[in-house]
């Protein structure tokens, strides 16, 4: 089968699609006909080996496949050859026709739902349903900010956001992002690349601050966030596309708010239940049509290496795919 292969960490120019051997279900395990599988950050960060998770080379980068069950492990019950199936997240090797899952975290695909919709739903979704209500506590009527809000994950919370009854004000770089946010149920944008994030933020909410911060940006936005934040409001850190930042601990003590971490890979190895809890919500979202997961690009694995350029480059806006089985 073709796989892409990763030898040397560094750059996606240097990935290659190679003929490689078919995988086998181990005990417990299932293979996918990937049709669809998800380009996220973490994957950037593994191919330069600078993700707080290590792959020895050489690897199959993805890490999140949808598709169709073609092999079943010993001992696995429930499934068999041809049901449609999500999995793989946390793992590598859905950058192929092929990839095995663990058994145990598959989720069944909803019928009706394309595939290109559900690859990555655990990844972007599932950081989000976690962060907002398992750490943030996002009630109805609260104020969320989202920044990086044009990304697949910033994009997630905007669209899970408005499903909680939240008002959500989506801050990104550009306005080709926020005219995206805005369709996708943002009620105010911010374009941080020409107004401030905090005065505008405190303007939008008359002076009160945010409820929540979902930060995915990091770097100098992250305190501009926090000193935009209400009294006991809750600042979710995401990810640090721009670089981690240093922030001032005295906003915490003036704002009685929390800094909260929000890992989600972390948590579903941890709290599988939790995590198995947070995934069915999200697909059954998906399959009453109240989530409907934006897909920007599709890639055919020839141009893996295209789509994690893009997403290094931080030119993807919501989300794209990789599509082996095209």
């Amino acid at each position: 089968m073709k796989a892409v292969v990763c030898r040397s960490f560094g750059s996606p120019e240097a990935l290659t699609v190679e003929e490689v051997d078919e995988p086998v279900a181990r005990p417990g395990q299932l293979v996918i006909e990937v049709h669809a599988a998800a380009v996220t950050f973490p994957d950037t960060l593994l191919l330069q080996d600078k993700y707080q998770q290590r792959v020895e080379l050489p690897y199959v980068p993805g890490g999140e496949g949808a598709g169709v069950v073609v092999g079943v492990g010993d001992g696995v019950e429930g499934w068999r050859p041809g049901d449609r199936v999500v999995g793989g997240f946390g793992t590598t090797g859905a950058y192929a026709e092929r990839m095995v899952v663990p058994a145990a975290t598959a989720r069944r695909l909803p019928d009706g739902v394309d595939p290109d919709a559900i690859a990555g739903l655990n990844y972007a979704y599932g950081t989000t349903l976690y962060g907002l209500v398992h750490r943030g506590s996002l009630a109805a009527g609260d104020v969320l900010l989202v920044t990086g809000a044009g990304g697949s994950v910033g994009l997630s919370a905007v669209e899970v956001g408005k499903l909680l009854g939240a008002t959500v004000i989506a801050a990104a770089s550009s306005a080709e992002r926020l005219e995206l946010c805005r369709a996708r149920g943002a009620d105010h944008t911010i374009d941080y690349s020409r107004e401030s994030l905090k005065d505008r933020a405190k303007e939008l909410t008359g002076g009160r601050g945010v409820d929540v911060v979902y930060d995915c940006v990091g770097g100098d936005r992250a305190e501009e966030a926090l000193r935009a934040i209400a009294w006991n409001g809750r600042f979710l850190v995401i990810g640090f596309t721009a670089g981690i930042p240093r922030v001032p601990l005295n906003l915490a003590l003036l704002k009685s708010c929390q800094i909260v971490g929000v890992f989600y890979g972390a948590m579903a190895a941890r709290e599988p239940d939790r995590s198995a809890s947070i995934s069915d919500q999200l697909m059954r979202w998906v399959a009453s049509g109240e989530l409907d997961p934006y897909v920007a690009g599709r890639y055919p694995l020839e141009r893996a290496g295209e789509a994690l350029r893009a997403m290094m480059d931080r030119q993807v806006i919501g989300k794209v795919v990789v599509t082996p089985s095209a």
